[in-house]
């Protein structure tokens, strides 16, 4: 399996993880997943879920795809950034939710995907 397979892989797993996630959070959990944008309420839907997991494995894709041809120490530079940049999304992107559950629902979303690109790309440099 060549590298770009297994970061194919990894980011449709991550769209995969985001699917599931929306699903149980949406479907039996019960939670309206729905964030504060300015003024007005924006309801978190599948292809919002879908989109944003494809966009943030694509874009660690090509972080570590770039880091890999300028350093060898591109995987150690790349995992400090990807953990600062979850754990930032994790603390920021879910504060606009409208509830409490909606910020823990965003929250485990954003950790989720999170579980499935950083190990996943880092698996991919080996």
């Amino acid at each position: 399996m060549t590298k770009s397979v297994r970061r194919l892989t990894i980011t449709a797993a991550a769209v995969a993880v985001a699917g599931a996630g929306y699903a149980l959070l949406s479907g039996p959990a019960g939670i309206n997943l729905a964030a504060r944008t300015g003024t007005s309420t924006q309801e978190v839907t599948l292809a919002w879920a879908l989109g944003a997991a494809a966009v943030t494995a694509l874009a660690g894709w090509g972080l570590l795809a770039l880091l890999e041809r300028l350093t060898a120490k591109a995987l150690t530079i790349w995992t400090v950034i990807a953990a600062g940049f979850l754990a930032l999304s994790v603390l920021l992107g879910p504060t606009a939710g409208v509830s409490g559950s909606a910020k823990l629902g965003l929250a485990a979303l954003h950790l989720a995907v999170g579980a499935v690109v950083i190990p996943g790309l880092r698996w991919s440099a080996r």
